[in-house]
């Protein structure tokens, strides 16, 4: 993968995570792709796994916006240091954290998603 192409497909997968489209989303995934994030950090095998995850996910979070800061090629793919500005509890909270993106044949095979959600998960709380 070129630069230019790491890219391209890291952004347009980032905007993929807005507007609660969650078809959109899972093309970019392997169907036996592994995803995980601070909420499910045993992580999660194949769209049949990740998709009604990914479902409730976006329902719950359909404004929130990722952009990429950083992004650094790796011999599978990249590393992305990414911030989130998400609508929670009455309020924005910003968040940055680093996702590890592998892919194989334009689809990403690999998804590990790491942040400190302690902000978020206050936010929210205030929010019940």
């Amino acid at each position: 993968m070129t630069w230019d192409e790491a890219i391209g497909f890291c952004d347009t997968w980032l905007a993929a995570w807005t507007g609660n489209a969650p078809d959109r989303l899972m093309e970019f995934y392997a169907s036996d792709a592994y995803y995980s994030d601070p909420s499910v950090p045993d992580g999660l095998r194949g769209h049949e796994s990740i998709r009604p995850y990914i479902v409730k996910l976006l329902a719950r979070n359909p404004d929130w916006e990722w952009t990429r800061e950083e992004l650094f090629l790796t011999e599978k793919g990249f590393t992305l240091k990414w911030k989130a500005r998400i609508p929670a509890g009455g309020r924005e909270v910003v968040e940055h954290g680093l996702d590890i993106v592998e892919i194989s044949q334009g689809r990403i095979t690999r998804n590990e998603v790491y942040f400190d959600r302690t902000q978020l998960l206050a936010a929210l709380r205030e929010r019940t």
